[in-house]
């Protein structure tokens, strides 16, 4: 049953893994570092992902302050400030979520990276990326920032979705799994922690195929894990084979029996970064029940306590795959 550590919940979320290693409560600041992706600027396609929106993957981040970084993240430091009691200190995760954050010119990365780190609030910073926008010369600089910020951690997260290639083809990701594992691989030697997204409901894919994701997953054992509900929004490409009956979202019951079955075969000490996700009200299509997120949460935390299950209960420990022409050594990252 779920450990003492996971402060009451049926997994190990992050909000665990900050009170148990950091000793205090974290709270995330998404940033928008204004950069772009290339699967938007021509060098991949122009149209991105096919369940991106305009705003790249971040529609909740701080934009008021347009591309100065020191400011945009005071203001997003303020606003939290505002919503908590005057008697806590807040600890802030920078999260550079917008885009693909690695894909600009060295010195903006290294200037905006800095900037977050030095301000006195942020415990650290969580870098969304892609594994084909990671050259040596950024992972040196990652190492850099990191041995010049021993307090505190550099965080990378790579948007895997899926194993399955006729899935990742559909989605227009843009990368071989391949190019995945070497990016896991490069991290791991750096000892820079790896978070990965999953999507939960892509068009095609059973609940057999998404399995096998978790399990890969466990294999190679990265740090953390998104277990993201797929949202379809206004202006996707997605949007359109959804308007056109190609594929049914999830129901509410459909995404809890699967999100359990995945948490249940995921490695206990696996922290969970995210279990549903947001999906901009105004932009949300479908599912339009995912609007909710609390009683998603609640529905979530109430089954599994009903099922007296938890992360890791049928988990069973994998070797990780073993280096030839189609995959990868792993060790744990």
């Amino acid at each position: 049953m779920p450990e003492t550590t996971w402060l009451g919940k049926p997994y190990y979320s992050l909000d665990a893994w900050c009170k148990k290693n950091l000793h205090h409560k974290c709270y995330k600041v998404a940033l928008n570092a204004h950069m772009t992706c290339p699967n938007r600027d021509g060098t991949l396609g122009t149209r991105g992902c096919i369940f991106c929106s305009a705003g790249g993957s971040g529609d909740f981040a701080v934009d008021t302050a347009g591309v100065d970084m020191e400011i945009q993240l005071a203001e997003g430091i303020r606003r939290i400030e505002a919503k908590l009691p005057r008697t806590e200190s807040p600890c802030m995760i920078a999260y550079f979520q917008a885009y693909t954050n690695t894909y600009a010119p060295l010195p903006y990365l290294k200037k905006v990276f800095t900037c977050a780190l030095e301000n006195h609030l942020v415990c650290g910073i969580s870098i969304a990326t892609r594994p084909d926008c990671l050259p040596e010369e950024v992972l040196l600089l990652l190492s850099e920032l990191k041995q010049r910020f021993p307090g505190k951690f550099i965080w990378i997260e790579l948007g895997l979705q899926t194993i399955h290639e006729r899935t990742a083809d559909f989605i227009r990701r843009g990368y071989r799994l391949s190019c995945f594992e070497t990016a896991c691989s490069r991290l791991r030697e750096l000892d820079i922690p790896v978070i990965v997204h999953v999507i939960l409901g892509l068009p095609g894919e059973t609940k057999s195929d998404i399995l096998e994701t978790v399990r890969y997953l466990n294999r190679l054992h990265p740090f953390g894990i998104k277990l993201q509900l797929l949202h379809i929004l206004k202006g996707t490409d997605l949007e359109n084979h959804f308007v056109n009956g190609e594929f049914d979202a999830l129901t509410k019951e459909e995404y809890l029996d699967i999100l359990i079955t995945c948490l249940e075969n995921l490695s206990p000490d696996i922290v969970i970064h995210r279990v549903t996700g947001d999906g901009p009200k105004k932009l949300l299509v479908a599912p339009l029940w995912s609007a909710d997120k609390r009683d998603v949460l609640n529905s979530l935390h109430r089954l599994m306590k009903e099922k007296h299950t938890c992360q890791g209960k049928l988990f069973q420990h994998q070797e990780p795959p073993r280096r030839d022409s189609n995959t990868a050594e792993f060790d744990r990252m």
